[in-house]
């Protein structure tokens, strides 16, 4: 197993237990315990863990999210594979919304590509940085700008984001639970991403197979609010059928199970 997929595996065992041992780590990788040892080291850099006697324990309160750089490399490859599944639901010129989660962006990055005169509201730096040259209108929320999310937020994005309607909102999250909802860590962008599905036609949510059975913070909004959940690879059945009797349309992969 690679350094990359060992930290992405410590990062979600984190997430689920908040803590983890360098000694049962070296068993399940079958390394030596200095390699975790720096892969912890890694992982406190970037805020993430925080390291104590035998191992170490998740840093970030669940009302924090990690550093913009440290999401993004998370299930790199799964959010790739939901990019791609979404391309079908956005179309040329579509007015888009979209929240400052790493796996809209590479929605974005997809879509910038795939599809012309496409008009993106976004509160995420980022993605206004990375399309500037792309061709599309980009709109930015302005706010006040956290260092490490590379989001605005605050009374001015909320503003704006009222100020307009869109096609489609693209939200990610942090976790689904079927009693608990649609969930994420981060109260300001929370506010913003409750905006942007009301100020939307259809409401897109991104979220890959990790995500499933696991709650977070913050409730979102319930699944009857929302239109899409697309992710890299079919749920459990009965997460098929709690979507379907919701109205939800599941996208993963080249099934589309429509919603009865």
């Amino acid at each position: 197993m690679k350094a990359e997929q060992r930290r992405e595996w410590i990062i979600n065992e984190l997430y689920r237990n908040k803590k983890v041992q360098v000694s049962a780590l070296a068993l399940e990788f079958g390394v030596s315990e200095e390699t975790v040892r720096r892969d912890l080291d890694k992982l406190e850099k970037e805020g993430v863990a925080q390291k104590n006697y035998g191992g170490a324990v998740l840093s970030a309160p669940t009302n924090r999210d990690p550093s913009y750089a440290s999401r993004h490399d998370l299930n790199l490859e799964a959010k790739r594979i939901i990019a791609g599944y979404a391309l079908d639901l956005i179309h040329d010129g579509d007015s888009i919304m979209a929240d400052t989660s790493s796996t809209a962006f590479e929605t974005l990055r997809m879509l910038a590509e795939r599809r012309e005169n496409l008009t993106l509201i976004t509160n995420s730096l980022v993605a206004l940085s990375a399309f500037q040259q792309s061709g599309h209108r980009l709109i930015g929320t302005g706010g006040t700008l956290g260092a490490s999310t590379s989001s605005f937020v605050g009374p001015d994005a909320s503003r704006t984001i009222e100020r307009y309607n869109a096609d489609v909102a693209l939200l990610g999250c942090k976790a689904l639970s079927m009693n608990g909802g649609i969930c994420d860590s981060n109260e300001a962008e929370s506010e913003l991403k409750l905006l942007m599905r009301r100020q939307a036609n259809k409401t897109i949510l991104l979220a890959d197979h990790s995500k499933f059975d696991r709650l977070a913070f913050i409730r979102l909004f319930d699944f009857g609010e929302i239109d899409f959940v697309v992710t890299d690879r079919q749920p459990a059945e009965e997460w098929v059928e709690f979507l379907r009797r919701r109205g939800v349309t599941l996208v993963c992969g080249n099934e589309v199970l429509e919603n009865e």
